[in-house]
C-alpha cells in the first residue's frame, strides 16, 4: 500500500486555500485572524485575572454584552477601548509594535 505525505505548513495551507499574501482573499483571512486573536487574548487575560465579563465591563464602564462580543469576534474593538480593557480593566500595559 502506497502512502502519500499530505502534511502542509500553515503558510502552505493558506497559500493553497486562500491564495498568496497580497491577494484579497488572503488579506481578508489575515485581517480576520488578527481580530480573532485580540478577542482570544482578552478572554485569556480576563480568565487569568479571575474576572467575569460583567466584572471587567463594570471596571471600564461598558456592558457584559459588549465584552462578550469583543471576545467572540462579533464586534470590532476601538483602540481607546482596547486600552481601557488592558489598563483599567486588567491592570496591564498595552504594548504595540509595527513590523515592516
Amino acid at each position: 500500500m502506497k502512502t502519500t505525505n499530505n502534511i502542509f505548513t500553515l503558510d502552505q495551507f493558506k497559500d493553497k486555500h486562500f491564495g498568496a499574501i497580497g491577494t484579497e482573499k488572503r488579506d481578508n483571512l489575515e485581517s480576520g485572524y488578527e481580530a480573532f486573536k485580540i478577542g482570544a487574548l482578552i478572554h485569556e487575560a480576563r480568565i487569568e485575572k479571575g474576572l467575569t465579563q460583567a466584572e471587567l465591563a463594570e471596571k471600564i464602564g461598558t456592558t457584559k454584552s459588549y465584552i462578550s462580543k469583543i471576545e467572540n469576534n462579533v464586534k470590532e474593538i476601538r483602540f481607546s477601548t482596547l486600552q481601557k480593557i488592558i489598563e483599567l480593566g486588567l491592570g496591564g500595559k498595552l504594548d504595540l509594535s509595527i513590523k515592516l
